[in-house]
């Protein structure tokens, strides 16, 4: 990596792999020693990382905070209903995956937006759009143009969780840094402290990461 000082190895919070950053010009060689000197601290962090959850019949994740289990039924309708804690999906059992994955994301990208463009417009903030990814690494980016995109990943989270990210990214409307004035104007714009929010996605962002198909 060309902005890299150091080496340093992170999990892939998705699949489990182990990756290892290094300077552009850092010799390969010793980079893969020094890994190899860390390799009981890759075995605690892959220990405790999440089993990965696939969309399919039969699979329990979060939902908006909440554990919702997938239950697919060949005579069903094709159409994706959520009830109560169960999600119901009929059609070809080889689709189900990529079904449900499209139906998270537009979820996420309809609520996500409705609320940015609730927050912004009563703060008085110039938003321009609103769109959904699934970055690896935040969970939120505001450009200096007015463009907000999430992860869709947040619609996982607890509605709170995933309110105190709207909130810091509108709040970057008016501060593109992380000054006082921007954490004052992230508080005062979600009504309460944020830091619980923020350590819950410390905690189990993971395994946010882990759902897929």
């Amino acid at each position: 990596m060309a902005r890299a000082r150091n080496y340093r190895l992170t999990i892939d919070p998705a699949h489990g792999g182990l990756r290892l950053s290094i300077p552009a010009r850092a010799n390969l060689r010793k980079a893969l020693g020094w890994a190899q000197e860390h390799e009981a601290w890759v075995q605690t962090q892959l220990a405790g990382a999440p089993l990965p959850v696939r969309l399919c019949d039969g699979a329990t994740f979060l939902l908006e905070g909440q554990p919702v289990t997938i239950v697919w039924d060949a005579k069903a309708p094709r159409r994706i209903t959520l009830d109560g804690d169960t999600l119901r999906v009929g059609g070809a059992a080889e689709s189900v995956g990529a079904r449900l994955l499209r139906w998270l994301k537009a979820r996420a990208r309809d609520v996500l937006e409705a609320e940015t463009r609730a927050l912004a417009t009563s703060a008085k903030l110039p938003l321009t759009t609103v769109s959904i990814g699934d970055p690896k690494a935040r969970w939120g980016s505001c450009s200096s143009s007015g463009a907000i995109r999430y992860s869709w990943r947040l619609i996982l989270a607890p509605p709170e969780v995933r309110q105190s990210t709207v909130a810091h990214e509108v709040a970057h409307l008016a501060h593109m840094d992380h000054s006082p004035a921007f954490h004052a104007a992230h508080a005062r714009l979600l009504g309460r402290d944020p830091a619980p929010s923020r350590r819950w996605l410390k905690e189990h962002g993971m395994s946010l990461h882990r759902v897929g198909v």
